[in-house]
């Protein structure tokens, strides 16, 4: 499979902030959905947009490319997979190149004036393991990490890079349904138990009875910890 050239262009949903930019939130959708279809699922599931006063949350959409898992069928995934399990290795050509890929997203934020440490990285599913690739193998200095129903396989690169130590690492919040049939509940508790044993803050919240899906519930506890480590104006501006 080629690999997705680093100099392509990701159509993007952006919802603005409701007041003045100073930080910038870039939320990665699962295998086969897209940036808009994300943005409006979280729109039904919480009866509004997800929006702030001062964050700019970016919708990509992953690049349509062979994925394994359909027989090679073409889909919108970030990278590609042997399969949907914890026990295969990881697709390294294609998840090294989309790094590559949304590096480029995260540097126009901070052409535009936003600092790294302002700027949030995270997904659902497929979207949040390609965060934690992002983030921890090439960001670490972004302001922190969120994985949506999402895991890393059990020799994960994104392990290897951290038994190096040595660097301050972005904090993780993790949420994940306990009856989800796709993404074991088990496989994300176990990305956060290995993360946090490799210097990573990390919390996990358990969501009884979801599958793999979101809830209001995890939305709401999201958007606190997005306040949590990108809080506004400190300055006594009204907002």
């Amino acid at each position: 499979m080629a690999a997705v050239p680093s100099a392509v262009h990701l159509p993007r949903c952006v919802v603005s902030p409701a007041g003045r930019h100073s930080a910038s939130l870039i939320f990665l959708h699962g295998s086969g959905h897209s940036g808009q279809g994300l943005r409006e699922w979280i729109k039904h599931v919480l009866n509004q947009d997800l929006t702030f006063q001062h964050i700019k949350i970016i919708y990509p959409t992953a690049p349509c490319r062979p994925y394994t898992p359909l027989n090679g069928g073409l889909s919108n995934v970030w990278f590609d997979r042997f399969k949907i399990s914890m026990d295969c290795p990881e697709h390294l050509e294609s998840i090294d190149s989309m790094c590559q890929v949304l590096s480029g997203l995260i540097d126009e934020e901070v052409k535009t004036g936003i600092q790294k440490s302002r700027i949030l990285i995270g997904g659902f599913s497929m979207g949040g393991c390609m965060a934690m690739h992002l983030a921890y193998r090439n960001h670490p200095d972004v302001a922190g990490v969120f994985v949506l129903s999402g895991f890393l396989n059990k020799a994960s690169v994104v392990y290897q890079d951290l038994q190096q130590g040595g660097r301050m690492l972005p904090e993780l919040f993790q949420c994940h349904g306990s009856a989800d049939g796709l993404v074991l509940h088990a496989w994300g508790k176990e990305t956060n138990s290995k993360l946090k044993s490799l210097g990573v803050s990390t919390m996990f919240h358990s969501l009884p009875n979801l599958n793999h899906e979101l809830n209001k519930t995890e939305l709401e506890k999201l958007k606190s910890w997005i306040l949590t480590r990108l809080p506004g104006e400190t300055d006594g501006q009204s907002e």
